[in-house]
Parts: structure tokens; sequence; C-alpha cells
């Protein structure tokens, strides 16, 4: 539990892996379902990666999930006041969420990409680019990685390696299942 968890007694939430690769111009971003309340799983089918800005930019969140949705509307909102800037729309919203005194309470962590640039963004004001075009997030995201890192250097493609990844990080974290979300861009021109 976290501190403030165990000073009112209530259980924390446990949630997901979330794992984006990009390579040979495919950009994959995978999750899992499984959302679990102390030592129960509450759901198992939990949406966590989706399109936003039309389709153009694809998202997958790690943490509180109201806070998710919230970073993803203001996000949503961002990208509209700078289209096809996703670089400036995240350093924006990151801005807000670090200093605006009800965004910087919401526990969440983002990835997401477009078909140029992929981003990692957190409430501590991160905006972090992938290195080796691998990044993960969540509860399982270190297992997820790894496995994706290893992956990365054969010849399987960006889907393969982020659902082999995603099925160790499910067999070894038990805030992680193996029911995924996967979202597929071509980035190529």
């Amino acid at each position: 539990m976290s501190t403030d968890d165990a000073r009112n007694g209530s259980p924390s939430m446990h949630a997901t892996t979330i794992l984006m690769v990009r390579k040979e111009g495919k950009l994959v971003i995978g999750g899992d379902g499984q959302v679990s309340l102390g030592p129960t799983i509450v759901k198992g089918n939990a949406r966590k990666v989706r399109r936003l800005a039309k389709g153009e930019v694809i998202g997958g969140f790690a943490g509180a999930t109201a806070d998710a949705f919230t970073l993803f509307e203001r996000l949503e909102t961002k990208l509209e006041q700078y289209p096809g800037q996703l670089l400036r729309a995240c350093v924006e919203l990151t801005k807000d969420w670090r200093t605006d005194r009800y965004l910087r309470r919401l526990e969440a962590m983002m990835l997401v990409a477009d078909k140029d640039v992929s981003l990692l963004l957190s409430g501590s004001g991160d905006v972090l680019e992938p290195e080796g075009g691998v990044m993960a997030i969540g509860s399982g995201g270190n297992y997820a990685l790894a496995a994706a890192r290893a992956l990365a250097d054969t010849d399987l493609d960006a889907e393969t390696i982020t659902r082999r990844a995603l099925q160790i990080a499910a067999d070894i974290c038990v805030y992680t299942n193996g029911n995924l979300v996967i979202e597929t861009m071509d980035c190529e021109r």
C-alpha cells in the first residue's frame, strides 16, 4: 500500500503492463486488461490502450483509471490545440500536469506515439523518448521491457515482440493478465 492508502486504510489499486515497440516501420502499443484492488482482481478486461486524435495517436496508461481518463481528455485537447505536433502537445500537458493543483494529484503514467515520435509521460514532468524503440510502464513494465529488448534483435516483427513480451510479463507479474489489447500503426511514409 502507498502511504496515503495505509493512512486511510484502503487498499491500493495495482494495474497493468503497457508496452510500446517501434520496429521496421511499425509502431505497436499493447497492454493487459487486469485491474486489481488489494489482493482481488476486480476487472480482467479493462481497455488501457486506445487511439486518440482521430486515430493518429496511440496511447496506453498505467495507474488510476479515472486519472488516466482525465489525462487522455487533456491530451486530446492539447492535440486539437497543436494538431500534428504530438511532442509539443505532450510537453504542454506535462507542464499543466506538474503545475496545476488538481492535475498534480493524478496518479498515472502514459505511453503515447504517432507515426514519428514515441513518448513516456509522467506527472513529475517527464517527457521521454525510448531507447532502441522499446518502452514500458506499469507493474509488469520492467518484465515486458526486458523481454521486448531481448526479442528486438531477432527477426520478429513489432507486434509479435509486443505480444510475446506482454505474455512473459503476465506469467511473472501478479498484477498483469494475458487479456491483451494491441493497437498498431504503419509508420513508413
